[in-house]
């Protein structure tokens, strides 16, 4: 079973998308789907948007028990509404880099070193598509996968995002560069501050794991290193945070041409 994807009852391997807007951006953006579990006792406005959709693809819809949706997601809480689909494909890094010729833009890529915790993820992952960024890169080991638990915080993110998932992070690192893109990794021990820097695509930045932070060897490959000043008596913030903070620079300096 490829990693950070889960079996379910339903008949063959797939992803349960738990939560009614993940599931709805699912059907939005023609994900391909096997079948919509919902509740016997769910309703509301949301609920009557996904029927409607629903049957506009064609895709059958099954009222059950509770206790088979939470058998399904888990410890991720589903609102009543579960998707069933394949595995949700992971791309290379030059499908990352492809997205971002696509659109005639120079490339925006987010490479995460070890985050761990999924909610984390899909908080970084809805951030990042929000913020127009052309893919993630996450490490195959020792970090989170593409769970339900991730789909449903993601709100519907990873259904138009790209996430590709590599075995050796300084290596594409090294790819990225080749390919012209600038590598800015955030640390706290950094001298540069991040509102300071110059932080414009062809762009690649990376952000460190709860607690760890960026390993040694990533932060070496590393062009550039910034920091959040902190005034407070907390060394750093939620890397979830840092990350809102830090995307929201990079389009704050392609709106108004760079630093200040």
């Amino acid at each position: 079973m490829p990693p950070g994807t889960e079996r379910n009852d339903a008949g063959g391997d797939g992803d349960a998308i738990p939560g009614r807007r993940a599931v709805l951006e699912a059907l939005r953006a023609r994900r391909p789907l096997r079948k919509i579990l919902i509740g016997r006792t769910t309703h509301g406005g949301t609920i009557r948007d996904i029927l409607e959709e629903a049957r506009r693809q064609d895709i059958v819809v099954q009222f059950v028990d509770g206790r088979r949706l939470d058998s399904l997601t888990h410890a991720a809480r589903h609102q009543g509404v579960v998707a069933l689909t394949s595995f949700r494909p992971l791309v290379s890094v030059e499908d990352v880099l492809a997205a971002a010729r696509a659109r005639q833009q120079p490339p925006f890529v987010l490479v995460l070193d070890g985050v761990e915790d999924p909610a984390n993820l899909g908080a970084i992952i809805r951030t990042a598509e929000g913020a127009g960024v052309h893919g993630v890169i996450i490490p195959k080991h020792r970090a989170a996968g593409l769970t339900p638990a991730v789909a449903k915080t993601s709100a519907g993110a990873l259904e138009y995002l790209p996430v590709a998932q590599v075995t050796n992070l300084v290596r594409t690192l090294d790819e990225l560069k080749e390919a012209g893109l600038w590598v800015a990794g955030a640390d706290p021990t950094a001298k540069d501050v991040y509102h300071r820097t110059r932080l414009l695509p062809p762009l690649a930045l990376v952000m460190g794991g709860e607690g760890k932070g960026l390993g040694r060897l990533v932060r070496e490959h590393c062009d550039i290193l910034v920091q959040l000043p902190m005034r407070g008596r907390i060394a750093s913030l939620n890397v979830a945070v840092a990350a809102g903070v830090l995307l929201y620079e990079v389009v704050r300096q392609m709106e108004t041409g760079g630093s200040q």
